[in-house]
């Protein structure tokens, strides 16, 4: 875990894409925490910034991991068809 915190840009790409244990919400909270207004995070994910409540669990920790996103980012949302079909290698 202390290696996500020393990168100076870490990606999470499919953030959210399923239902987090607490296990795994407990990590990403350390995770998060640690590079709060100190390294960039970008997050990549299926779902639009107020749905993730949903897969995060509706409880404290989610709260505090979806606050510290919140507060220290920005949102950029996509719309339109993937672009995987126009630059698919299997045509």
């Amino acid at each position: 875990m202390k290696n996500f915190s020393k990168v100076d840009l870490l990606i999470l790409d499919e953030f959210l894409l399923t239902a987090t244990s607490e296990c795994e919400q407990n990590d990403l909270f350390e995770v998060i925490q640690s590079r709060t207004d100190k390294k960039s995070t970008i997050y990549c994910s299926q779902w639009a910034p107020e749905e993730w409540i949903g897969k995060l669990g509706d409880g404290p920790l989610a709260d505090s991991i979806l606050d510290r996103i919140r507060n220290s980012s920005y949102t950029i949302l996509l719309k339109g068809r993937s672009l995987r079909e126009d630059y698919s290698k299997l045509k």
